[in-house]
């Protein structure tokens, strides 16, 4: 899991929480289940009954008693999250892969270009034909010249992890870094082995 997919988990949760808790508050007193259930709620609770209101006429009083501040304040406040919630959605709408990639060096040669899906799937093409590998899998994630290299391997149960490493090396990634001419092209390789019954031996 990378920094950025923690932080966005971890601010879903904590949105998902608040709207949760609001929810359930606002449901509770709709439908006056305090007084049918018989429970009590803590002192000073908001929102035990369907009278109630968030928001009452002396605490509105009390507020715009304040001054000419409280109201820019509050509408600043809006305002304010409004254009980091507007921010953090357009951040999560923008590519996380590079699209495509140059052939043979930068700038790309008479403008070829190789799209990072073609190349994910050759380079899984040509691991997945390796000694010891029975499935592999590739994803080419960052953004350009960031590019980043996810290969999951799934060996048999005759692969070795440094015969394989080594072949992958040497093979597929080789030929993937000459071909877009990114030699500094990070690769992250992550293996298991498949499972297999018990052998007989009788």
């Amino acid at each position: 899991m990378t920094p950025r997919s923690a932080l966005n988990r971890t601010l879903l949760a904590l949105a998902g929480l608040v709207l949760l808790g609001g929810g359930l508050l606002i449901l509770f007193a709709g439908l006056d289940l305090y007084r049918r259930h018989d429970l009590a709620p803590p002192a000073g609770w908001p929102l035990t009954t369907p009278a109630d209101v968030l928001l009452g006429s002396s605490d509105r009083a009390r507020w715009s008693s304040q001054g000419w501040w409280w109201w820019p304040a509050v509408i600043a406040a809006l305002v304010l999250t409004a254009l980091l919630a507007l921010w953090w959605l357009l951040a999560q709408l923008s590519r996380h892969r590079p699209g495509s990639l140059p052939v043979g060096g930068t700038p790309p040669q008479e403008g070829v270009e190789l799209r990072d899906r073609a190349l994910s799937e050759a380079i899984a093409n040509e691991a997945g034909a390796l000694p010891g590998v029975g499935h592999a899998a590739v994803l080419i994630t960052g953004r350009p010249g960031r590019h980043r290299t996810r290969i999951k391997l799934t060996l048999t149960p005759e692969g070795t992890p440094g015969a394989t490493l080594g072949a992958l090396c040497e093979g597929p990634i080789g030929t993937a870094r000459r071909s877009t001419g990114l030699i500094d092209m990070p690769a992250e390789v992550r293996l298991q082995v498949s499972r297999h019954g018990p052998h007989r031996v009788e």
